[in-house]
């Protein structure tokens, strides 16, 4: 959904759908290990829960270093939809879907471990 929007030029929308799709993920490993999630939707908080978790394996620790911006990026998009106007531009949506490729690789590893 998120390339769709991307695709149409919804920006906003398509940085919505990333941080959702990396958001529920995060949150179904957290509920693997604790048959419970945080009733949160900070991403960075929930990702350092799954590193809590399952350890610095599958380089979660690494990308977490290195995708921080990204990550409140999609913080701030998910936020911004629902309470505040954002304006996002194709930059944005480049950067984020680049980092949540390389988040969903980190999490499909966690998954399998």
């Amino acid at each position: 959904m998120s390339k769709a929007a991307a695709e149409r030029g919804f920006y906003e929308l398509a940085l919505f759908h990333a941080e959702q799709a990396l958001q529920l993920y995060t949150k179904y490993l957290i509920y693997r290990k604790l048959g419970d999630f945080p009733k949160t939707h900070f991403l960075r908080d929930l990702l350092d829960k799954v590193l809590e978790l399952y350890g610095a394996v599958c380089n979660l620790d690494d990308f977490l270093r290195r995708r921080s911006a990204v990550l409140a990026l999609l913080e701030h998009a998910y936020i911004t939809s629902r309470y505040l106007p954002f304006k996002a531009r194709r930059e944005d949506y480049e950067v984020a879907r680049d980092a949540l490729e390389e988040a969903l690789d980190v999490l499909r590893c966690l998954e399998s471990s």
